[in-house]
């Protein structure tokens, strides 16, 4: 059995995956606070979408990878397979998006709560197992199953409280906290996972395809900048409140809201306390104009 060793740089690989699983926790705690006060089906879906990249890619699959930077196994070199890699995030995203969907519409019950854990705790385990098929080493991977069943009961319970927390925290403060804890249990559920894996090398050497980890290090970091950044974008040009009291979306366009508060009434002349306001009838229908006769001189 060969050695493994998850920290081969130290702490700062951990440390980097645990900031950006509460990156991407508090983005996506954000963006899923939109889905419910959203007026229209394609908002809903769109800040869905944000949620689900932003958990499932940045919190979940990019926290993955860089927590993989540190991995080693003495003996072998490690490189992973491309399509392989590219479908764990397609996994990820895909699992907190339905999780993200059936949570978010309709009203929140522990029902809902709980088959929307369940698809999202099954897509975060899968994710992780299939990263884990990816590499590519001289040597046979093996798994603990007791551990193995470990981890997906922390994925199952992790996701399941995500989704809850994303549907009922809105202060700044609490959503800080909910990621800090999120980020909590995906590394918790990283690690654990990690710690069933065994590895038998081969006594023949073999030419391992794919690519290294260090090479994925460029796509995770572009990735996770342009997703921030556009998720950023997204949560400051979204309308606030106020926004919302005077206009309503109508077909995706900002459109002047029919219900909001009427204009008011031009004011009206004050009335004649004396009644003896003079109200000229010159010119008005019905009223002759005066002949020469009514108006010359006696």
């Amino acid at each position: 059995m060969a050695e493994i060793n998850h920290f081969e740089y130290g702490w700062i690989t951990p440390a980097l995956s645990y900031a950006l699983s509460v990156l991407g926790s508090f983005l996506g705690l954000v963006c899923a606070g939109r889905i419910r006060t959203a007026s229209t089906a394609g908002q809903r879906a769109w800040w869905g979408l944000l949620a689900a990249w932003a958990i499932g890619g940045t919190a979940i699959w990019a926290m993955h990878f860089m927590a993989m930077l540190g991995f080693a196994v003495a003996g072998t070199r490690i490189r992973y397979d491309i399509p392989i890699t590219a479908a764990s995030t397609l996994i990820a995203v895909t699992g907190v998006g339905v999780g993200l969907a059936i949570v978010g519409t309709g009203r929140l019950s522990a029902p809902r709560l709980l088959v929307g854990g369940l698809f999202t705790g099954a897509g975060v385990a899968a994710m992780h197992y299939t990263g884990m098929a990816a590499m590519r080493l001289d040597g046979t991977l093996g798994y603990d199953p007791t551990r193995v069943a470990l981890s997906v009961v922390i994925a199952l319970v992790a996701a399941t409280v995500a989704l809850w927390l994303s549907m009922t925290v809105r202060r700044g403060l609490a959503l800080a906290a909910s990621a800090l804890v999120m980020g909590i249990a995906v590394n918790g559920m990283h690690f654990t996972g990690m710690s069933a894996l065994s590895v038998h090398l081969h006594e023949r050497r073999g030419e391992l395809t794919g690519t290294e980890v260090s090479g994925l290090l460029v796509p995770i970091v572009l990735a996770v900048i342009f997703g921030v950044v556009g998720l950023i974008y997204a949560l400051l040009a979204a309308p606030t409140d106020e926004d919302r009291a005077g206009f309503a979306y109508v077909d995706g366009r900002l459109a002047p809201d029919p219900a909001g508060p009427a204009p008011a009434a031009p004011p009206q002349p004050a009335p004649d306390p004396v009644g003896l306001r003079a109200r000229s009838t010159l010119g008005q229908p019905g009223t002759p104009f005066p002949s020469r006769r009514d108006t010359t001189p006696r």
